[in-house]
C-alpha cells in the first residue's frame, strides 16, 4: 500500500526519533506536520528540505504538548492544512531521574503531562477524523520502560506503562473501524534525551563520555549497541502498511535483548 497523499502528525519531530519518523513518512509520500521545540531557523530548514526532497507538504506547529488546548489546535490545524489526519505518531517526551522521595512533584506533573496525557489528547481529537475515513494509524512511541522498570525513573516508567495500557484500550475500541493503534518500545536509542543522561553519568562518575555510554547500554542490553532512530522509523512505516493492518494493541520491541532476559 502506498502512503502517498496521506497526512501525518509526528509530535516531538524536530529531533531524535520523531525527526527520523517524520523523514521516513515523507519519503513514503506523506504530508507531515512537524511539532516540537528548537531553533526556528533550524526547524524552517528542516521543513523546507523535507518538502523539496520528497515532494510533499511539510508544515510546523509549535503546540506545547503539556497543554490540551494547544494539542486540539495542532490536530485541527493539520486537518485544515492537509485535508485530514491519517497517521498520528505520539512521540514527544521528556525525562528526569531521581529517587522517588527526592523526585520533585513539578517534574512528575510535567512528565505525566507530556509523556502520557498528551497522547490521550491527541488521540481524542484525531480519532474521529480517522474513523470518518475508515482508515487511520496511531503509533505510540512507548519504551522498554513501558514493559520493565528502572530505578530513579518513577514518572517516566509510570507514563510509559500507561502508554502501553492506552494503546491496548484504543486498539480494542478501534477494532473493525479501519484504524489501528500500536506501540513501539525502543531500548537505548542515542537521542539528545539519552545523551543528556550519558553526559550526567560521565560527570557524576568522573569517567569519559565514551565509557559512560558503554556502561549505560551494557547494564541493560545483551547486545551492546544503540538502536538507531532510522530503525525505529522503519518500524513506524511498517505499522502504517497493509502488512500490519491486522495488528492491534501490539508492542514492537527493539531493545538489543533487554526484555528477553
Amino acid at each position: 500500500m502506498s502512503l502517498k497523499g496521506k497526512s501525518a502528525i509526528v509530535t516531538g519531530s524536530t529531533s531524535g526519533i520523531g525527526q527520523a519518523i517524520a523523514v521516513a513518512l515523507a519519503a513514503e509520500g506523506c504530508n507531515v506536520m512537524l511539532n516540537g521545540f528548537g531553533d526556528k531557523a533550524a526547524i524552517d530548514r528542516q521543513r523546507a528540505d523535507m518538502a523539496v526532497k520528497y515532494g510533499v507538504k511539510v508544515d510546523y506547529n509549535s503546540a506545547d504538548m503539556s497543554k490540551g488546548d494547544e494539542i486540539a489546535e495542532l490536530v485541527a490545524g493539520t486537518n485544515a492544512a492537509f485535508g485530514g489526519v491519517d497517521i498520528l505518531v505520539n512521540n514527544a517526551g521528556i525525562q528526569f531521574t531521581a529517587p522517588i522521595e527526592e523526585f520533585p512533584p513539578e517534574k512528575w506533573n510535567a512528565i505525566i503531562a507530556i509523556n502520557l496525557s498528551a497522547t490521550f489528547h491527541a488521540i481524542h481529537h484525531a480519532l474521529p477524523l480517522m474513523k470518518a475515513k475508515n482508515w487511520g494509524r496511531i503509533i505510540n512511541i512507548a519504551s522498554t520502560h513501558g514493559l520493565v522498570a528502572s530505578k530513579e525513573k518513577v514518572a517516566y516508567v509510570a507514563a510509559k506503562h500507561g502508554i502501553i495500557g492506552m494503546t491496548k484500550v484504543v486498539a480494542m475500541e478501534c477494532a473493525d473501524t479501519g484504524v489501528t493503534c500500536n506501540a513501539i518500545c525502543p531500548g537505548w536509542v542515542l537521542t539528545p534525551l539519552v545523551q543528556k543522561q550519558i553526559d550526567a553519568r560521565a560527570k557524576a562518575d568522573n569517567i569519559s563520555v565514551e565509557k559512560a555510554s558503554a556502561d549505560l547500554v551494557g547494564e541493560k542490553q545483551p547486545q551492546h549497541k544503540f538502536t538507531t532512530t532510522e530503525q525505529i522509523a522503519g518500524l513506524a512505516v511498517f505499522l502504517c502498511s497493509d502488512t500490519a493492518s491486522n495488528m492491534q494493541g501490539t508492542q514492537l520491541v527493539s531493545d538489543g535483548g533487554w526484555t528477553a532476559q
